[in-house]
């Protein structure tokens, strides 16, 4: 499980003026993100706007960031939606070479009991050909996966490997933590409460702020691996108002006007997603000049 400790980052997928993907974006992307020492990548997560692609679209861009990554680094799939046999499908028949694992969101709007994510994961892994990552995100699927679910399933499938929480709740962080199998990884979703995750045993995070900023992202997590927090804390310090306005107006279109900004690629973003504020983007803007010549060497 070690290729998922350290920094993963959910990309963004970027796209032209018409809404078409856009190939050259992504991209400067991936290798922007291998330059800046990410230890593995998520293709069409939740921030690569997967719900606004079609299958055609995905399997696109599946192939082409397996074909630019060119295995440098660990690459996991994001796959789920709230119909289970139509995601069941869809992960039994994955096979584009280059993947080390899939990421399921657990299912949104249906607002399933703990039995029925129980058995919507159960399905999934009995047919998934790649290790499984649980996605438990509250705030966009209207429900939660309790911790007694995810040690359930933890427990009772050796290829369901950890999970990615964004509940925000260290309640279910803690129980996770103390009954969990040993090699069942805990991996933070929340970009601003990473450091204090990482302190209770999580061993990383898949972020969203890293689009922007691989390098001091992928370095506080480092520092929390190492177990050096204090210098860890002054990084994360550093990050909290990007962090902030990341989410301001909504993810990814707050990343993508970092992206933008950088020069990596455009801040496109499909409906029903708009493109920040003025005010908003005026303010990533500063933000990311700022940290940008903070980390400039004297």
């Amino acid at each position: 499980m070690n290729r998922f400790y350290g920094t993963g980052v959910a990309m963004v997928t970027p796209f032209q003026a018409d809404g078409q993907v856009d190939y050259e974006g992504l991209k400067n992307l991936i290798n922007y993100l291998i330059d800046g020492g990410l230890e593995y990548l998520v293709s069409l997560g939740t921030t690569g706007e997967s719900a606004t692609l079609n299958k055609q679209e995905k399997r696109k861009v599946f192939e082409f960031t397996a074909e630019i990554v060119n295995k440098r680094v660990p690459l996991i799939a994001g796959l789920a939606g709230n119909n289970t046999y139509e995601v069941v499908e869809e992960i039994r028949v994955f096979n584009i070479p280059g993947y080390d694992a899939i990421l399921s969101a657990s299912p949104h709007y249906n607002k399933p009991t703990q039995e029925g994510i129980y058995q919507h994961y159960r399905a999934i892994a009995e047919v998934a050909q790649l290790p499984i990552i649980l996605y438990n995100v509250p705030s966009r699927t209207g429900s939660t996966i309790s911790a007694e679910t995810t040690l359930r399933l933890a427990n009772d499938f050796t290829n369901i490997i950890g999970i990615k929480e964004a509940s925000g709740s260290f309640e279910i962080f803690s129980q996770i933590m103390r009954d969990k199998p040993e090699d069942f990884v805990l991996i933070s979703g929340d970009d601003a409460i990473t450091l204090p995750m990482m302190a209770l045993g999580a061993v990383g995070m898949i972020s969203v702020s890293g689009n922007a900023l691989p390098r001091q992202t992928s370095d506080m997590v480092r520092l929390c691996l190492q177990g050096d927090y204090k210098t860890a804390c002054k990084l994360h310090s550093s990050l909290v108002e990007f962090t902030r306005l990341m989410f301001a107006e909504g993810s990814p279109a707050g990343v993508k006007t970092a992206l933008k900004q950088l020069g990596i690629c455009g801040d496109v973003v499909r409906l029903p997603l708009v493109q920040v504020s003025s005010k908003t983007a005026e303010a990533i803007i500063a933000e990311t000049k700022k940290i940008v010549a903070q980390s400039v060497p004297a």
